[in-house]
């Protein structure tokens, strides 16, 4: 049982499908499409009809490229979006965002989870806050600053280091006061790797389940995989769809995806063939 600040989502005999609404102008698949707070809560109500479990909604891309935005201008993306669907959604709303003042105004808006880029690295208020208002927990790896996350140099062990920085995030989670039932932990797929070493990371997954969370697993449309086939939306599609069943065979617990409807079908079969 994931712990929430205001529920309890079951993770493993079913695999979890988080929805992805970003409210922003620049994300790499989908910016613009829901920079609307009408659009945005249209297609956050659709993500649960849909057969979501969660609702993942982030108001700065993190592509290659982008650049950070204030924190002021995060808010007011996020903030409406997430009030509204709040009081119209049954499943939990996650805020993925790695500064501390908009997790809080996040979760007094609604939310239940923060997903957070940097591992707790960026913010050093994060933990508190999400110790606090105990909210659930996403610590992705990553590496380098918000400016160079995907500037980073290839890594000698690819499974040893994700698996280290992994373990440094959650101890630093569990310190602040933050429960062990709260955390979930994502490899971050695509976040300073090169394309063989994010092959890599997603066919070993099973290891990470050693440092006894669950894991959750984003590959959704992300660039390696344009790098295995080819640029067109249909290739990223299929090859997306490949990436899913392989992370739930190899232990994801959860599962970050932009076409929710598909990744359902998806997850329910592989589940059931588990």
């Amino acid at each position: 049982m994931w712990k929430l600040s205001d529920s309890l989502l079951p993770l493993g005999e079913r695999t979890a499908v988080m929805g992805i609404l970003n409210v922003t102008p620049d994300s790499f698949s989908d910016g613009g499409q829901y920079f609307d707070l009408e659009k945005a809560t249209a297609r956050g109500k659709e993500i649960e009809q849909e057969g979501a479990d969660v609702i993942d909604i982030g108001g700065e891309s993190s592509r290659p490229g982008s650049e950070a935005v204030p924190g002021d201008e995060e808010m007011r993306r996020v903030l409406p979006v997430i009030e509204s669907l709040a009081g119209s959604v049954r499943i939990p709303i996650s805020v993925d965002t790695y500064r501390a003042s908009v997790a809080r105004r996040a979760i007094e808006a609604g939310a239940q989870i923060v997903n957070d880029i940097s591992g707790l690295r960026f913010d050093g208020e994060m933990p508190r806050v999400i110790g606090e208002t105990m909210a659930g927990a996403v610590l992705m790896h990553s590496r380098g600053e918000r400016d160079s996350l995907h500037k980073q140099t290839r890594m000698e062990d690819p499974i040893r280091e994700v698996m280290e920085d992994l373990a440094a995030s959650a101890q630093k989670a569990r310190a602040a006061g933050i429960p062990a039932e709260a955390i979930v932990l994502d490899p971050g797929i695509g976040f300073g790797k090169a394309a063989d070493e994010s092959v890599a990371v997603l066919k070993r997954l099973s290891v990470f389940s050693r440092l006894g969370y669950p894991i959750l697993v984003g590959t959704s449309r992300k660039s390696f995989i344009r790098k295995i086939t080819s640029d067109s939306p249909e290739a990223r599609n299929w090859g997306t769809a490949a990436t899913i069943v392989a992370a739930i065979m190899n232990g994801a617990h959860i599962v970050r995806v932009h076409d929710v409807r598909q990744s359902r079908v998806l997850a329910d079969v592989t589940d059931r063939i588990l």
